[in-house]
Protein backbone atom coordinates (compact mmCIF):
# COMPACT_ATOMS: atom_id res chain seq x y z
CA UNK A 1 0.00 0.00 0.00
CA UNK A 2 1.18 3.52 -0.76
CA UNK A 3 0.86 4.58 2.86
CA UNK A 4 3.36 1.90 3.89
CA UNK A 5 6.07 3.69 1.90
CA UNK A 6 5.78 6.77 4.14
CA UNK A 7 7.85 6.60 7.32
CA UNK A 8 6.42 8.57 10.22
CA UNK A 9 8.58 10.01 12.97
CA UNK A 10 6.89 10.38 16.37
CA UNK A 11 8.59 13.11 18.41
CA UNK A 12 8.15 13.15 22.18
CA UNK A 13 9.69 13.99 25.55
CA UNK A 14 11.67 17.28 25.65
CA UNK A 15 12.41 19.62 28.54
CA UNK A 16 8.81 20.58 29.24
CA UNK A 17 7.17 20.01 32.66
CA UNK A 18 4.72 17.87 30.66
CA UNK A 19 7.52 15.49 29.65
CA UNK A 20 5.86 12.39 31.13
CA UNK A 21 2.46 13.16 29.62
CA UNK A 22 4.19 13.42 26.25
CA UNK A 23 5.64 9.91 26.67
CA UNK A 24 2.15 8.47 27.26
CA UNK A 25 0.73 10.26 24.22
CA UNK A 26 3.62 9.12 22.04
CA UNK A 27 3.34 5.46 22.99
CA UNK A 28 -0.35 5.50 22.10
CA UNK A 29 0.41 7.05 18.71
CA UNK A 30 3.35 4.73 17.96
CA UNK A 31 1.32 1.62 18.76
CA UNK A 32 -1.64 2.87 16.72
CA UNK A 33 0.42 3.78 13.66
CA UNK A 34 2.21 0.44 13.70
CA UNK A 35 -1.17 -1.26 13.84
CA UNK A 36 -2.07 0.59 10.63
CA UNK A 37 1.06 -0.68 8.89
CA UNK A 38 3.12 2.51 8.93
CA UNK A 39 6.89 2.31 9.46
CA UNK A 40 7.44 4.34 12.63
CA UNK A 41 10.59 5.98 13.99
CA UNK A 42 10.35 6.95 17.70
CA UNK A 43 12.33 10.15 18.31
CA UNK A 44 12.75 10.77 22.03
CA UNK A 45 14.08 14.11 23.27
CA UNK A 46 15.50 13.83 26.79
CA UNK A 47 14.93 16.42 29.48
CA UNK A 48 18.46 17.66 28.77
CA UNK A 49 17.66 18.13 25.09
CA UNK A 50 19.46 15.11 23.64
CA UNK A 51 17.77 13.38 20.70
CA UNK A 52 17.57 9.57 20.74
CA UNK A 53 16.32 7.25 18.01
CA UNK A 54 15.59 3.58 18.42
CA UNK A 55 12.91 0.94 18.11
CA UNK A 56 13.05 0.27 21.86
CA UNK A 57 11.85 3.82 22.51
CA UNK A 58 8.46 2.75 21.18
CA UNK A 59 7.95 0.55 24.25
CA UNK A 60 6.41 2.15 27.33
CA UNK A 61 8.39 -0.22 29.58
CA UNK A 62 11.53 1.67 28.62
CA UNK A 63 10.16 4.56 30.65
CA UNK A 64 8.31 2.73 33.45
CA UNK A 65 10.76 -0.08 34.27
CA UNK A 66 13.17 1.14 37.00
CA UNK A 67 15.85 -1.17 35.60
CA UNK A 68 15.82 0.64 32.26
CA UNK A 69 18.12 3.63 31.89
CA UNK A 70 16.60 5.48 28.98
CA UNK A 71 18.17 8.76 30.05
CA UNK A 72 21.64 7.22 29.78
CA UNK A 73 22.46 8.31 26.25
CA UNK A 74 25.32 5.82 25.98
CA UNK A 75 22.77 3.00 25.75
CA UNK A 76 21.53 4.33 22.41
CA UNK A 77 23.17 4.87 19.05
CA UNK A 78 24.14 8.46 18.36
CA UNK A 79 22.47 10.06 15.34
CA UNK A 80 22.75 13.50 13.80
CA UNK A 81 20.37 15.33 11.48
CA UNK A 82 21.96 15.62 8.03
CA UNK A 83 20.95 19.14 7.02
CA UNK A 84 22.30 18.72 3.49
CA UNK A 85 20.05 15.72 2.80
CA UNK A 86 17.03 16.94 4.80
CA UNK A 87 14.91 18.68 2.22
CA UNK A 88 11.28 17.58 2.16
CA UNK A 89 12.26 14.89 4.66
CA UNK A 90 14.38 14.40 7.77
CA UNK A 91 17.50 12.30 7.33
CA UNK A 92 19.21 11.10 10.48
CA UNK A 93 22.60 9.45 10.17
CA UNK A 94 24.29 7.26 12.72
CA UNK A 95 27.69 8.56 13.70
CA UNK A 96 30.54 6.61 12.11
CA UNK A 97 32.03 6.03 8.70
CA UNK A 98 29.40 3.52 7.62
CA UNK A 99 26.56 4.70 9.78
CA UNK A 100 22.95 3.70 9.35
CA UNK A 101 20.57 6.22 7.77
CA UNK A 102 17.04 6.80 9.05
CA UNK A 103 14.66 8.84 6.87
CA UNK A 104 11.42 10.38 8.13
CA UNK A 105 8.84 11.45 5.55
CA UNK A 106 6.17 12.84 7.87
CA UNK A 107 6.43 14.14 11.44
CA UNK A 108 3.91 13.40 14.17
CA UNK A 109 4.75 15.60 17.17
CA UNK A 110 3.54 14.17 20.47
CA UNK A 111 5.09 16.96 22.51
CA UNK A 112 3.22 18.87 25.19
CA UNK A 113 4.00 22.33 26.49
CA UNK A 114 7.24 24.22 25.92
CA UNK A 115 9.81 23.14 23.34
CA UNK A 116 7.37 21.34 21.08
CA UNK A 117 3.70 22.12 21.34
CA UNK A 118 4.35 25.85 21.22
CA UNK A 119 5.42 26.11 17.58
CA UNK A 120 9.14 25.58 18.12
CA UNK A 121 9.49 22.13 16.56
CA UNK A 122 6.82 22.98 13.98
CA UNK A 123 9.12 25.77 12.82
CA UNK A 124 11.88 23.24 12.24
CA UNK A 125 9.54 21.04 10.21
CA UNK A 126 8.55 24.08 8.16
CA UNK A 127 12.18 25.02 7.47
CA UNK A 128 12.95 21.48 6.31
CA UNK A 129 9.77 21.25 4.24
CA UNK A 130 8.48 18.21 6.13
CA UNK A 131 4.72 17.58 6.43
CA UNK A 132 3.60 17.30 10.05
CA UNK A 133 0.50 16.53 12.06
CA UNK A 134 -1.33 19.23 13.96
CA UNK A 135 -1.42 23.00 14.22
CA UNK A 136 1.03 25.22 12.35
CA UNK A 137 3.60 27.56 13.88
CA UNK A 138 1.46 30.66 14.62
CA UNK A 139 -1.58 28.69 15.81
CA UNK A 140 0.59 26.56 18.10
CA UNK A 141 2.39 29.59 19.52
CA UNK A 142 -0.79 31.55 20.20
CA UNK A 143 -2.73 28.57 21.58
CA UNK A 144 0.08 27.79 24.03
CA UNK A 145 -0.07 31.35 25.36
CA UNK A 146 -3.25 31.51 27.45
CA UNK A 147 -3.18 35.31 27.50
CA UNK A 148 -2.81 35.70 23.73
CA UNK A 149 -5.55 33.11 23.24
CA UNK A 150 -7.98 35.10 25.35
CA UNK A 151 -6.99 38.31 23.59
CA UNK A 152 -7.76 36.70 20.23
CA UNK A 153 -11.10 35.55 21.63
CA UNK A 154 -11.89 39.07 22.76
CA UNK A 155 -10.98 40.50 19.37
CA UNK A 156 -13.17 37.88 17.69
CA UNK A 157 -16.09 38.66 20.05
CA UNK A 158 -16.01 35.14 21.49
CA UNK A 159 -17.19 35.08 25.12
CA UNK A 160 -14.40 34.49 27.66
CA UNK A 161 -13.98 35.27 31.35
CA UNK A 162 -12.39 38.51 32.59
CA UNK A 163 -8.64 38.35 33.09
CA UNK A 164 -5.46 40.24 33.98
CA UNK A 165 -2.04 39.29 32.65
CA UNK A 166 1.40 40.37 33.88
CA UNK A 167 5.06 39.32 33.75
CA UNK A 168 7.62 38.33 36.36
CA UNK A 169 9.28 41.71 35.82
CA UNK A 170 5.97 43.46 36.58
CA UNK A 171 5.59 41.41 39.77
CA UNK A 172 9.11 41.99 41.03
CA UNK A 173 8.95 45.69 40.16
CA UNK A 174 5.57 46.52 41.73
CA UNK A 175 3.93 43.59 43.53
CA UNK A 176 1.33 45.73 45.27
CA UNK A 177 0.45 47.49 42.05
CA UNK A 178 -0.17 44.15 40.33
CA UNK A 179 -2.29 42.88 43.23
CA UNK A 180 -4.34 46.08 43.24
CA UNK A 181 -4.96 45.83 39.49
CA UNK A 182 -6.06 42.22 39.81
CA UNK A 183 -8.42 42.82 42.74
CA UNK A 184 -9.86 45.98 41.14
CA UNK A 185 -10.74 44.25 37.87
CA UNK A 186 -11.68 40.73 38.99
CA UNK A 187 -14.05 39.21 41.52
CA UNK A 188 -13.37 36.28 43.85
CA UNK A 189 -12.67 33.45 43.39
CA UNK A 190 -9.79 33.77 40.94
CA UNK A 191 -7.67 31.27 39.08
CA UNK A 192 -3.95 31.82 38.65
CA UNK A 193 -2.19 30.18 35.70
CA UNK A 194 1.28 30.02 34.17
CA UNK A 195 0.60 31.28 30.65
CA UNK A 196 2.59 28.71 28.67
CA UNK A 197 1.94 25.41 30.46
CA UNK A 198 -0.74 22.76 30.00
CA UNK A 199 -2.04 19.77 31.96
CA UNK A 200 -3.07 22.24 34.72
CA UNK A 201 0.51 22.35 36.03
CA UNK A 202 1.09 25.31 38.36
CA UNK A 203 -2.57 26.39 38.35
CA UNK A 204 -4.16 27.48 41.61
CA UNK A 205 -7.44 28.81 42.94
CA UNK A 206 -7.44 31.89 45.19
CA UNK A 207 -10.28 32.98 47.45
CA UNK A 208 -8.47 35.68 49.42
CA UNK A 209 -5.45 38.02 49.32
CA UNK A 210 -3.03 35.58 50.94
CA UNK A 211 -3.90 32.72 48.61
CA UNK A 212 -3.71 35.02 45.58
CA UNK A 213 -0.15 36.06 46.38
CA UNK A 214 0.89 32.47 47.11
CA UNK A 215 -0.59 31.10 43.87
CA UNK A 216 1.08 33.83 41.84
CA UNK A 217 4.46 32.91 43.33
CA UNK A 218 3.88 29.26 42.39
CA UNK A 219 2.86 30.18 38.83
CA UNK A 220 5.95 32.36 38.41
CA UNK A 221 8.11 29.37 39.34
CA UNK A 222 6.96 27.70 36.11
CA UNK A 223 6.64 30.71 33.82
CA UNK A 224 7.67 34.34 33.37
CA UNK A 225 4.13 35.37 32.45
CA UNK A 226 1.00 34.82 34.55
CA UNK A 227 -2.71 35.00 33.85
CA UNK A 228 -5.31 35.61 36.57
CA UNK A 229 -8.92 34.87 35.60
CA UNK A 230 -12.20 35.63 37.27
CA UNK A 231 -13.79 32.36 38.34
CA UNK A 232 -17.23 31.02 37.51
CA UNK A 233 -18.91 30.02 40.77
CA UNK A 234 -21.48 27.48 39.55
CA UNK A 235 -19.13 26.02 36.99
CA UNK A 236 -19.21 23.00 34.72
CA UNK A 237 -15.99 22.23 32.83
CA UNK A 238 -16.86 21.32 29.24
CA UNK A 239 -14.49 20.16 26.52
CA UNK A 240 -14.89 19.97 22.75
CA UNK A 241 -12.30 18.42 20.43
CA UNK A 242 -12.01 19.26 16.75
CA UNK A 243 -10.19 17.83 13.76
CA UNK A 244 -9.87 19.28 10.29
CA UNK A 245 -8.26 22.00 8.22
CA UNK A 246 -11.03 23.92 6.50
CA UNK A 247 -13.84 21.42 6.97
CA UNK A 248 -14.18 20.75 10.70
CA UNK A 249 -15.55 17.86 12.70
CA UNK A 250 -16.44 18.38 16.36
CA UNK A 251 -16.57 15.71 19.04
CA UNK A 252 -19.33 15.19 21.52
CA UNK A 253 -18.97 17.43 24.56
CA UNK A 254 -17.20 16.11 27.63
CA UNK A 255 -18.10 17.19 31.15
CA UNK A 256 -15.35 16.82 33.75
CA UNK A 257 -16.59 16.00 37.25
CA UNK A 258 -14.31 16.53 40.24
CA UNK A 259 -14.59 17.20 43.95
CA UNK A 260 -11.50 19.37 44.29
CA UNK A 261 -11.39 23.15 43.83
CA UNK A 262 -10.09 22.73 40.29
CA UNK A 263 -9.41 20.10 37.68
CA UNK A 264 -5.65 19.94 38.35
CA UNK A 265 -2.81 17.65 37.25
CA UNK A 266 -3.62 15.06 39.91
CA UNK A 267 -7.29 14.89 38.94
CA UNK A 268 -6.37 14.66 35.24
CA UNK A 269 -3.65 12.03 35.35
CA UNK A 270 -3.16 10.44 38.77
CA UNK A 271 -6.33 10.06 40.81
CA UNK A 272 -8.11 6.75 40.14
CA UNK A 273 -6.01 6.19 37.04
CA UNK A 274 -6.48 9.63 35.54
CA UNK A 275 -9.54 11.21 33.99
CA UNK A 276 -7.73 12.46 30.89
CA UNK A 277 -6.34 9.02 30.06
CA UNK A 278 -9.89 7.73 30.04
CA UNK A 279 -9.37 5.42 33.01
CA UNK A 280 -11.30 7.25 35.68
CA UNK A 281 -14.66 7.02 33.94
CA UNK A 282 -16.50 8.34 36.99
CA UNK A 283 -14.71 11.67 36.43
CA UNK A 284 -16.11 12.10 32.93
CA UNK A 285 -19.61 12.47 31.56
CA UNK A 286 -19.95 12.02 27.78
CA UNK A 287 -22.00 13.59 26.39
CA UNK A 288 -22.08 16.51 28.82
CA UNK A 289 -25.36 17.05 30.64
CA UNK A 290 -26.47 20.01 28.53
CA UNK A 291 -29.54 20.58 26.40
CA UNK A 292 -29.25 20.15 22.64
CA UNK A 293 -29.33 23.88 21.86
CA UNK A 294 -26.51 24.71 24.29
CA UNK A 295 -24.48 21.74 23.04
CA UNK A 296 -24.69 22.95 19.44
CA UNK A 297 -23.87 26.52 20.47
CA UNK A 298 -20.73 25.39 22.26
CA UNK A 299 -19.66 23.21 19.34
CA UNK A 300 -20.15 26.09 16.92
CA UNK A 301 -18.22 28.43 19.22
CA UNK A 302 -15.42 25.86 19.36
CA UNK A 303 -15.23 26.07 15.56
CA UNK A 304 -15.04 29.88 15.79
CA UNK A 305 -12.14 29.62 18.23
CA UNK A 306 -10.36 27.03 16.07
CA UNK A 307 -10.62 29.22 12.99
CA UNK A 308 -9.76 32.46 14.84
CA UNK A 309 -6.45 30.94 15.93
CA UNK A 310 -5.84 29.34 12.54
CA UNK A 311 -5.68 25.80 13.89
CA UNK A 312 -5.17 22.82 11.59
CA UNK A 313 -5.22 19.07 12.12
CA UNK A 314 -6.43 18.78 15.69
CA UNK A 315 -7.08 20.91 18.76
CA UNK A 316 -9.15 20.95 21.93
CA UNK A 317 -11.19 23.89 23.18
CA UNK A 318 -12.15 24.08 26.86
CA UNK A 319 -15.23 25.93 28.08
CA UNK A 320 -16.61 27.09 31.42
CA UNK A 321 -20.39 26.75 31.69
CA UNK A 322 -22.20 28.72 34.39
CA UNK A 323 -25.00 26.45 35.59
CA UNK A 324 -26.74 29.36 37.25
CA UNK A 325 -26.75 31.95 34.46
CA UNK A 326 -26.69 29.33 31.64
CA UNK A 327 -23.82 31.27 30.02
CA UNK A 328 -20.66 29.67 28.66
CA UNK A 329 -17.17 31.03 28.15
CA UNK A 330 -14.35 29.80 25.91
CA UNK A 331 -11.41 29.28 28.23
CA UNK A 332 -8.34 27.64 26.72
CA UNK A 333 -7.12 25.95 23.53
CA UNK A 334 -4.83 22.93 23.48
CA UNK A 335 -3.13 22.51 20.06
CA UNK A 336 -2.16 18.90 20.82
CA UNK A 337 -4.55 17.24 23.29
CA UNK A 338 -2.98 14.70 25.63
CA UNK A 339 -3.43 11.14 24.26
CA UNK A 340 -5.20 12.93 21.36
CA UNK A 341 -8.28 12.76 23.59
CA UNK A 342 -8.93 9.44 21.90
CA UNK A 343 -11.42 8.48 24.64
CA UNK A 344 -13.64 11.44 23.66
CA UNK A 345 -13.32 10.69 19.95
CA UNK A 346 -14.18 7.05 20.63
CA UNK A 347 -17.31 8.16 22.47
CA UNK A 348 -18.04 10.38 19.44
CA UNK A 349 -17.88 7.44 17.03
CA UNK A 350 -14.29 7.83 15.85
CA UNK A 351 -11.97 4.99 16.86
CA UNK A 352 -8.23 5.56 17.32
CA UNK A 353 -7.10 3.92 14.04
CA UNK A 354 -9.41 6.10 11.97
CA UNK A 355 -8.45 9.17 14.01
CA UNK A 356 -4.75 8.56 13.30
CA UNK A 357 -5.44 7.99 9.60
CA UNK A 358 -7.38 11.23 9.37
CA UNK A 359 -4.65 13.20 11.14
CA UNK A 360 -2.00 11.88 8.74
CA UNK A 361 -4.24 12.70 5.78
CA UNK A 362 -4.89 16.22 7.11
CA UNK A 363 -1.13 16.75 7.54
CA UNK A 364 -0.51 15.78 3.92
CA UNK A 365 -3.44 17.89 2.74
CA UNK A 366 -2.16 20.97 4.57
CA UNK A 367 1.38 20.37 3.28
CA UNK A 368 0.20 20.17 -0.33
CA UNK A 369 -1.84 23.34 0.05
CA UNK A 370 1.14 25.21 1.49
CA UNK A 371 3.28 24.13 -1.46
CA UNK A 372 0.85 25.87 -3.80
CA UNK A 373 1.80 29.22 -2.27
CA UNK A 374 4.61 31.14 -3.96
CA UNK A 375 7.09 32.29 -1.31
CA UNK A 376 9.73 33.67 -3.67
CA UNK A 377 9.86 37.18 -5.06
CA UNK A 378 12.01 38.41 -7.94
CA UNK A 379 13.35 41.93 -7.47
CA UNK A 380 16.12 44.19 -8.70
CA UNK A 381 17.19 45.09 -5.16
CA UNK A 382 20.67 43.56 -5.33
CA UNK A 383 21.36 45.31 -8.63
CA UNK A 384 20.86 48.61 -6.80
CA UNK A 385 23.72 48.08 -4.36
CA UNK A 386 25.80 50.70 -6.16
CA UNK A 387 23.29 53.42 -5.45
CA UNK A 388 24.39 56.57 -3.66
CA UNK A 389 22.48 55.69 -0.51
CA UNK A 390 24.04 52.26 -0.17
CA UNK A 391 27.50 53.49 -1.04
CA UNK A 392 27.24 56.02 1.75
CA UNK A 393 27.03 53.10 4.18
CA UNK A 394 30.34 51.73 2.84
CA UNK A 395 28.87 48.33 2.03
CA UNK A 396 31.32 45.83 0.60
Amino acid sequence: MEKNKKTIGVFFGSGSPEHDVSIITAQLIISGLKGLGYPVVPVYITKKGQWLLGEDLGNLKMFTDPNKKVEEVKNFAHYFLDMEESSGKMVFKKKGLAGKTVTIDLAFPALHGSFGEDGTIQGMFEMLGVPYVGCNVPASAVAMDKALTKQVMQASQIPTTKFVVFTKTDWEGDKQGVLTKVKTNLAWPMFVKPVHLGSSIGIGKAKDDKALEEKIEVALFYDHKVLVEEGVKEVMDVTCCLIGNEKLRTSALQESVYNADLFDFEEKYLKDGGAQTGKAQNSLVIPARLDETTTKQIQETAKQVYRALGCTGIARVDFLYDKQSKMFYANEVNPLPGTLYHHLWKASGLELPELLQQLVRLAEEHYQKQREVNYTFESSLLKSLNSTKLNSQKLK
